[in-house]
């Protein structure tokens, strides 16, 4: 099953949305494409210790993720909530039915924790901009815990 999950790319003051593409069919294998850096490429570590430590799973099959746009470099570990929240819903391990309208961003630690990210600021401005309804961040982004982060969009 397919599956298309948002990001944020930062690049300075300014963000890009990143679609993260994730595809989990019959075989077994683990690619991830899309010119990630080393962080990224090593995330598939911290999202099986992480899952497995809040009882799901990596699925037994082959998973795909292609990050879009393929000739932008993703850099950091932000990226880990997002691809794991991808990999549950292509594996049918959650319900992710209204997913798309939100872009999601986290670092997990190994127990299943989230870390907070850089950069949320722009993340909102460009989510907003583009029509997102929200994001979805580590709970130690908020400034007033719990807040959720979103907006109507009036376009």
């Amino acid at each position: 099953m397919l599956i298309k999950i948002y990001g944020s790319a930062i690049h300075g003051v300014a963000a890009q949305t990143i679609t993260i593409e994730v595809n989990v069919d019959t075989g077994v294998g683990y690619h991830l494409v899309g010119l990630p850096d080393n962080a990224i490429k090593e995330s598939s570590y911290r999202i099986s210790a992480a899952l497995k430590n809040v009882g799901y799973k990596i699925p037994g099959k082959k998973i795909t993720i292609n990050m879009a746009p393929a000739d932008l470099r993703k850099e950091g570990s932000a990226y880990d909530l997002s691809i794991a929240v991808g990999v549950l819903a292509a594996s049918d391990q959650i319900v992710a039915e209204e997913i798309q309208n939100y872009i999601i961003m986290g670092e997990l630690s190994l127990d299943g924790s989230l870390q907070p990210i850089k950069g949320v600021l722009p993340i909102a401005i460009q989510a907003r901009e583009e029509g997102f309804k929200g994001i979805i961040l580590p709970i130690q982004n908020a400034r007033k815990p719990p807040l959720l982060i979103t907006w109507k969009c009036t376009a």
